[in-house]
């Protein structure tokens, strides 16, 4: 009986270092899990974050090449609007000028003395560069808005140089100074007598045009449908022809 409790008793003593052993390994596992858990846990959340700052460098990226393009097109509107100013201004420095030149001629004119018993040179109605400073000055008053003066400029110059190569621009430009003081009346009879005695004008699509605008001022709508018809079928390549065909379908 001695000897079995002996042996029970070195039995127990030899199990209790392998059982403490299991404990340490169970522990350790546990701890190497825990471990490993945390590391996933961190790369998931640096791979999120590469991912949002790949995303947002790509959204910066895009930004930058959208911001490089509007500058771009900032650029090209500033030439295209110090273009726009140079040109406006070169205009009215040229017609400043003319309309110089037309001034002091006129007062030179006016203030030249005549000897007693000469009789005072009269102006030569063929003289084309009196002619030429004429038209011009007529469509200078146009180009700036004085739809008035031009008209009476016109008039005026048709009245006095009836076989002038600038006859059918001086009809037409006279139509369009009608047409813009809203005497559209005027304007049609100016436009209709420009076909009538120039009919192979070179704007003739152009006067066509026009003359469907009076009609259609005038309340005219058939007689302008006809003409925007005519039109299409003279001169079908013509840009007003395009636009007629615009307003045919938009009056559908």
């Amino acid at each position: 009986m001695l000897k079995q409790r002996a042996f029970l008793l070195l039995a127990l003593c030899c199990a209790a270092p392998a059982q403490a052993g299991l404990f340490s390994d169970d522990e350790a596992r546990q701890q190497i899990q825990l471990h490993e858990a945390r590391l996933l846990k961190q790369e998931s959340a640096t791979e999120q974050q590469t991912r949002s700052m790949l995303d947002l460098q790509t959204q910066i990226e895009a930004l930058n090449a959208e911001l490089r393009k509007l500058r771009g097109q900032n650029e090209e509107l500033a030439r295209g609007l110090q273009d726009a100013e140079k040109r406006e201004k070169d205009f009215y420095v040229d017609l400043d000028t003319r309309l110089r030149v037309l001034e002091t001629a006129a007062s030179n004119e006016q203030a030249q003395p005549v000897a007693v018993g000469e009789q005072p040179v009269p102006v030569d109605p063929n003289d084309p560069a009196q002619e030429n400073r004429a038209y011009e000055a007529a469509y200078a008053l146009f180009k700036v808005g004085d739809h008035l003066g031009a008209i009476k400029s016109f008039e005026d110059f048709s009245k006095k140089y009836p076989a002038s190569v600038h006859s059918p621009n001086a009809y037409y430009w006279l139509g369009n100074a009608q047409f813009a003081m809203k005497n559209h009346k005027a304007a049609l009879e100016t436009y209709r007598n420009l076909r009538k005695n120039y009919p192979s004008y070179a704007r003739e699509a152009d006067v066509l045009f026009n003359i469907a605008g009076c009609q259609q001022e005038l309340k005219q709508g058939d007689n302008a449908k006809k003409t925007l018809k005519l039109l299409i079928t003279k001169y079908p390549d013509s840009e007003a022809a395009a636009k007629a065909k615009k307003q045919l379908a938009a009056a559908k």
